[in-house]
């Protein structure tokens, strides 16, 4: 299977369980990055499906991600496909942030989109990783709350009130 073609057209969920059969295991490093490149290509299909493989993989094979994180987050603050800045984030949500991978830009990012117009799953994701760098900063908290009352003043849909709620049980308001 020649990976580039496999993804170039539309593909579904048995598609997608091959090609997560294809790069599972470190003996496969070779084709995870060779599915890593594809997200850069120049058809939006081809990197739209890579990433949607990507956010198929088990966790042991999430974990080989983790050393890409800040191409990841290159790449979220520049997509303008928003089906590939969705799964951007659902693979960033994915990774562990710490305190030595805080990224101001990416923050940045992530809290102009909360109260933007984003559909409600990039907003969500938002809110989850802007809390994720936020953490480790009692000031950075506090900003984040402001931002969390601002969307109460906005219709909110039930998956965003969820992700509020479950933030603020985390911040402890």
């Amino acid at each position: 299977m020649i990976l580039k073609e496999a993804i170039r057209e539309r593909i579904g969920a048995h598609d997608i369980r091959q090609i997560c059969a294809l790069c599972s295991g470190e003996a496969n490093n070779r084709i995870k990055a060779e599915l890593f490149s594809l997200i850069n290509s120049p058809d939006d299909r081809t990197g739209y499906n890579a990433l949607w493989v990507f956010t198929h993989f088990a966790p042991a094979d999430i974990a080989w991600l983790q050393q890409k994180r800040d191409k990841l987050i290159d790449l979220v603050l520049t997509v303008e496909h928003e089906g590939k800045r969705r799964l951007l984030l659902t693979l960033l949500d994915q990774l562990t942030a710490d305190k030595k991978g805080f990224r101001g830009d990416y923050l940045d990012f992530c809290l102009s989109r909360i109260n933007s117009t984003e559909p409600c799953s990039i907003r969500t994701l938002c809110l989850k990783q802007a809390f994720a760098q936020c953490r480790f900063y009692p000031e950075l908290i506090a900003e984040l709350k402001n931002e969390i009352e601002l969307m109460e003043y906005g219709e909110l849909t039930p998956g965003l009130r969820a992700a509020i709620k479950n933030i603020r049980k985390k911040i402890g308001s």
